[in-house]
């Protein structure tokens, strides 16, 4: 059995799939419009963004705990993309050991927490 896709509700689909291209090398599947956005990564998972207009949902709101991760080859990796987003005038906290993982965690301009780690 293979994960085939996740199904995320944002409010801006184009907005967050350039975000997931430009840090985290996703690729888009077609074009992006405000009721969503399809992307995939090297593995061939898909995530489906579905704006407000499709879900229903004016605002989205997520469980505590929830979060999408991108596993990095290496600790460097993570601290490119840290340095990357801070460069680009991102709120994101320095990495740190957690678990033993070399990681950090942010909130993405729409909401989604994302977690960077090695």
């Amino acid at each position: 059995m293979t994960l085939n896709h996740l199904n995320l509700p944002v409010p801006d689909p184009v907005g967050m799939q350039d975000f997931l291209v430009k840090y985290f090398d996703m690729e888009p599947m077609r074009k992006g419009n405000d009721a969503m956005a399809l992307l995939t990564d090297k593995n061939g998972m898909q995530l489906l963004l579905m704006g407000s207009r499709l879900s229903g949902q004016a605002e989205t709101t997520y469980p505590g705990a929830f979060h999408i991760g991108f596993r990095q080859e290496s600790e460097d990796d993570v601290n490119q993309i840290n340095q990357a987003m801070k460069a680009d005038g991102l709120n994101v906290s320095e990495p740190s050991r957690v678990h033993g993982a070399w990681t950090f965690y942010f909130r993405s301009p729409w909401g989604v927490m994302i977690e960077v780690v090695a």
